[in-house]
């Protein structure tokens, strides 16, 4: 399975993007999908996840109601619309794959449930 992340960039704050993880290789459709972080100097972190069918979705408490997690099986890609982005949200976003499917909120923040990661995409937020 490749997971192949997009759509960072340079945003003000207060503004918007839209990260795309596209996957091949796989049975995209039957796995679980999460969005991670990393910023400089500090360890990864989860922000979001979103079951096989999108039937549950998962979010950081800090990006809750600013971001939205979704899914098209169809394309085989995962979308994390990110929304009045703050200067704390800059970091490197990570797509990952868990091949289980159906994750829970507690599974969901852990990165060892996840099998399979993208290359990451850098979203900077500026002041």
């Amino acid at each position: 399975v490749q997971l192949q992340a997009s759509g960072g960039g340079l945003v003000q704050a207060g503004g918007s993007l839209r990260l795309s993880c596209a996957a091949s290789g796989g049975i995209f459709s039957g796995y679980a999908m999460g969005w991670f972080r990393q910023a400089p100097g500090k360890e990864r972190e989860f922000v979001s996840a979103i079951n096989w069918n999108g039937g549950s979705t998962y979010y950081k408490d800090s990006v809750k109601g600013r971001f939205t997690i979704s899914r098209d099986n169809a394309k085989n890609t995962v979308y994390l619309q990110m929304n009045s982005l703050k200067p704390e949200d800059t970091a490197v976003y990570y797509c990952a794959a868990d091949t289980y499917g159906v994750t829970t909120a507690q599974a969901a923040g852990d990165s060892d449930e996840y099998d399979y990661w993208g290359q990451g995409t850098q979203v900077t937020v500026s002041s």
